[in-house]
């Protein structure tokens, strides 16, 4: 599972680069995101805006007070 850490990359470069590569993924792949909060923009981003976005599946789990992993699933 590719899995992308975002917790040192700028924010305003964060959406851009998840963008590129959840396109980049194959169709029943899932992208596996690092972040520092729980990446609801980015979910309610995707779910409108990417129709390949499975946001029915989509899961993300706290581990710890400034580690979220969130998974984006393709379709």
């Amino acid at each position: 599972m590719p899995r992308l850490d975002v917790r040192e990359i700028p924010p305003p470069e964060r959406h851009p680069k998840i963008h590129e590569e959840f396109e980049s993924l194959d169709s029943g792949e899932v992208l596996e995101i690092v972040n520092d909060h729980e990446p609801k923009p980015l979910f309610y981003e995707m779910r409108a805006e990417v129709e390949s976005f499975d946001a029915d599946a989509y899961e993300v789990e706290r581990e710890g007070s400034e580690k979220f992993v969130a998974r984006f699933p393709k379709q």
